[in-house]
């Protein structure tokens, strides 16, 4: 009785293999999807279709209205005056009543004009520098997707090779179990490993299917495409090239908006002068009369210092804001390439020591099982199995790391910032 349940036992882990090998073969022998999405591809597809584009294009449009307001000169002003048609004395009657229609209009002087003209445009450039940034964020949160899809889909293999391994072992296994070299709950651990393994290939595909899935919804795609793992296990450490960032150059089309605004306060020291031309009718006599005359506002310096002086503020307060970014952009681009390379040096060690030490570990044993031996047992195995997979975990996580935090270091670097035209003359 004994030796047939061994024997059921064995048929079950020989079928279920046989099936498990199948459905990886038929895995991978699935027909290509698509052709290989490439980061460049997936930004590009992004940059023709990204619906912020609108909004940044109205934004735009607010700030050009600007200019076109400012471009308004003070309205003329047309009124009339009505003088001594009630009183008393010799004015009660109504017959000696004064009626005088004007025309007035104020002369803008020191610039004013020129001046608010330049300041609107400044706040155009400021608005342009402010978009840049906001596509440029926008475009780094593509490539960290593209990042983590690569990501999934590297831990795909792991799992399968994970699965394959035990799945030849529990073959060993069942083996000696009806050979009475290894105990009944050494083939149930294996089974059960077995089973695990194959939950992990699932979740692995799944997470991969969900993450091609998160990447393609930033153009409104699907998932039907692949990716060339080639680019996930590349970990150059070339910095982008680059001048300043995109952030400072907010900052500097801010101060160059400030200095715009300096100077629009200092034409409010000078005074505009108004002239008064008008027509007066006398009701007494019935006679007309031509009158002029004007006005221009005192004190005028002292009135407007206050916004002199609070647009200088200004101006020096956004000078040091650049200083200060500069300094702690360039920290940062050095941090990131200081942690970018304690990452390729731990992945090469693990490349060159951990992996095929353990991947030897992992052989000798299989190979011991399978001989029939009873130098190794099936814990043996799984322990060193894990040590195995746990190291090839561990270079997918830091080979994810290590893109993740190339993605930080390009858009501090402004890499793709040449793509920033196809997105502004993309509506």
């Amino acid at each position: 009785m004994y030796s047939k349940s061994r024997a059921r036992f064995a048929a079950h882990a020989i079928r279920r293999a046989l099936l498990c090998g199948s459905a990886l073969l038929a895995a991978t022998a699935q027909p290509v999807r698509a052709q290989n999405l490439g980061l460049d591809e997936a930004l590009s597809r992004v940059a023709t279709g990204d619906p912020s584009i609108a909004a940044n294009t109205a934004r735009l449009e607010v700030a050009d209205a600007a200019i076109l307001q400012a471009d308004i000169r003070p309205r003329d002003v047309v009124g009339a005056d009505f003088e001594d048609f009630a009183g008393t004395g010799p004015y009660s009657p109504l017959d000696r009543p004064q009626t005088t229609g004007w025309y007035e209009r104020t002369w803008e002087r020191g610039g004013k004009r020129e001046a608010r003209i330049g300041a609107a445009r400044a706040d155009v450039a400021v608005v342009g520098a402010q978009n840049k940034v906001r596509l440029l964020d926008r475009l780094a949160r593509v490539q960290a997707a593209w990042v983590e899809a690569l990501a999934a889909e590297a831990a795909i293999p792991v799992a399968e090779t994970r699965l394959a391994d035990l799945q030849r072992v529990e073959l060993d296994v069942v083996k000696r179990v009806t050979g009475a070299l290894d105990p009944w709950f050494a083939a149930e651990r294996a089974r059960t490993n077995v089973a695990q393994a194959e939950i992990a290939v699932e979740q692995a595909r799944e997470n991969a299917r969900i993450a091609r899935a998160n990447l393609a919804a930033w153009w409104g795609g699907t998932g039907d495409f692949k990716l060339d793992p080639a680019a996930f296990q590349s970990f150059s450490m070339t910095v982008p090239p680059g001048g300043d960032s995109a952030d400072v150059n907010v900052l500097d089309a801010e101060r160059a908006a400030a200095e715009a605004k300096v100077k629009l306060a200092e034409t409010g020291n000078i005074a505009d002068p108004s002239g008064r031309v008008g027509l007066r009718h006398f009701g007494e006599g019935n006679d007309f009369a031509v009158m002029v005359g004007g006005s221009i506002p005192l004190g005028t310096r002292s009135a407007n210092r206050g916004n002199v002086v609070r647009a200088q503020a200004e101006q020096r307060a956004i000078e040091a804001d650049i200083a200060v970014t500069r300094v702690e952009i360039g920290r940062e681009i050095d941090r990131l390439v200081a942690e970018r390379g304690l990452i390729a040096a731990e992945i090469k060690r693990i490349d060159a020591e951990v992996l095929p030490s353990a991947s030897r570990a992992v052989r000798l044993i299989q190979d011991g099982l399978a001989r029939g031996g009873t130098a190794f047992t099936f814990l043996e195995f799984s322990q060193a199995q894990t040590a195995l997979g746990e190291a090839r975990s561990r270079r997918v996580e830091l080979l994810r790391r290590f893109h993740l935090l190339g993605v930080r270091l390009d858009r501090l670097t402004g890499r793709h910032a040449p793509l920033l035209a196809t997105m502004e003359t993309a509506r």
